[in-house]
């Protein structure tokens, strides 16, 4: 796939990234998730070579980018058959909240690290009965003289075994209405309280599920990030890099599925001809191509947008791409199973396994059918029925 609006440096990045994923490729991957453990080799690798810190402020150890260059990294990883979920979570929504909403100590307590990849922080925001509604979050945050007291529950939390901390997504009173606010606090997974139970999920995928359980968790002062008045604000200035960076994690999944699909189409011969040669294996997988190709520059539109500080546009863009990404992937990599017939359903061929994995970025972070609620709400002016 070409790029043909990116810069030579973007080039140059996409080029080192697909280099190191190359190195790794999807059997690394089969393997962390057949041993029940984190692809940390590959985490520190990426972090090592400035990749994971690529968006994250240069006086804080990161590269000085932003979500421009962080999805293409994730991109480049998961078309080599080696993306890394925690990319989304770790420098993408934390460490973008903490960069731009981040005290002074908390930039220099967290931002290094993330960075570089020796420390990782996950983010829970989605409760047993608030999914993509946040203004139905329960989890809340009281004052007990300077500190806080966190009691709440979240799911579908990503990495927290290997995280040293969780931002989480709370609600704190407002003295004066007696109405509930969002928050974001920096939950250490050590605290005194919190409690992590093992999701089993059917997705294979080396980064588990995990049910929070928060009893009172006990937080200083300085846990929350940015002001108390504007959590709103805070919450979709991690929300919009969250979308774009799915988008990045299904694109590159899709481009990995198609790969292999082409690659089986131009040597697998039946009838003397190779079956690529065929209208009705070579249209579904050019169809694919488009398809990838047009979500990809959604991504990069939603990602300048982002970069330029353009919240309202990035969150529009953003919506879109992750809505197109979703879908192409899924089609993608149903057609590349369908090119390989039974093939494409054996481990040989490591296809089968992407069935599922792609299903997540049409339900995951945002479901479709709310992308298209809020399209037609914020694009087209519709009424909502709700």
């Amino acid at each position: 796939m070409t790029a043909v609006i990116e810069s030579d440096e973007h080039k140059a990045l996409r080029a080192a990234v697909a280099a190191l994923g190359k190195r790794y490729g999807r059997g690394y991957v089969t393997r962390t998730v057949a041993e029940g453990r984190a692809p940390a080799e590959l985490w520190s690798d990426a972090g090592r070579l400035g990749y994971l810190g690529v968006n994250l402020p240069e006086e804080y150890g990161g590269g000085g980018g932003g979500i421009a260059e962080l999805s293409l990294v994730l991109e480049e990883l998961g078309a080599a058959g080696s993306p890394l979920l925690m990319l989304v979570v770790s420098p993408a929504i934390c460490g973008t909240v903490i960069s731009r909403f981040g005290t002074e100590e908390q930039k220099r307590r967290w931002l290094p690290g993330l960075a570089d990849g020796t420390r990782l922080m996950a983010f829970g925001i989605t409760e047993p009965d608030a999914g993509s509604n946040s203004h139905r979050i329960t989890t809340t945050a009281r004052r007990d003289g300077t500190d806080w007291l966190l009691t709440g529950r979240k799911v579908f939390v990503s990495g927290v075994d290997t995280a040293d901390a969780v931002l989480i997504v709370g609600r704190t009173e407002d003295a004066r209405t007696g109405t509930l606010k969002p928050c974001l606090f920096i939950v250490p997974t050590d605290a005194e309280g919190f409690r992590k139970n093992l999701i089993p999920m059917e997705l294979n995928a080396a980064e588990k599920q995990f049910e929070l359980v928060l009893d009172d968790v006990r937080l200083p002062a300085d846990a929350l990030v940015g002001d108390e008045d504007a959590g709103l604000l805070q919450l979709f200035a991690g929300l919009n890099p969250e979308r774009i960076m799915t988008a990045a994690f299904a694109i590159g999944m899709g481009r990995y599925a198609l790969s292999r699909a082409v690659e089986y189409a131009r040597e697998r011969t039946v009838w003397k001809a190779p079956i690529g040669a065929h209208q009705a294996i070579a249209h579904p997988l050019a169809q694919a191509h488009i398809d990838l190709e047009l979500a990809r520059l959604m991504m990069q539109k939603a990602a300048h947008l982002y970069d330029a500080g353009d919240d309202m546009g990035a969150g529009e863009a953003a919506n879109m791409a992750k809505y197109a990404a979703g879908e192409a992937c899924v089609r993608a990599v149903d057609q590349a199973v369908h090119t390989l017939g039974g093939n494409g359903l054996t481990r040989e061929f490591g296809l089968a396994s992407l069935i599922t994995a792609a299903r997540v970025a049409r339900i995951a972070p945002v479901s479709r059918e709310m992308i298209l609620n809020y399209v037609s709400h914020q694009s087209l002016g519709l009424p909502k029925s709700y």
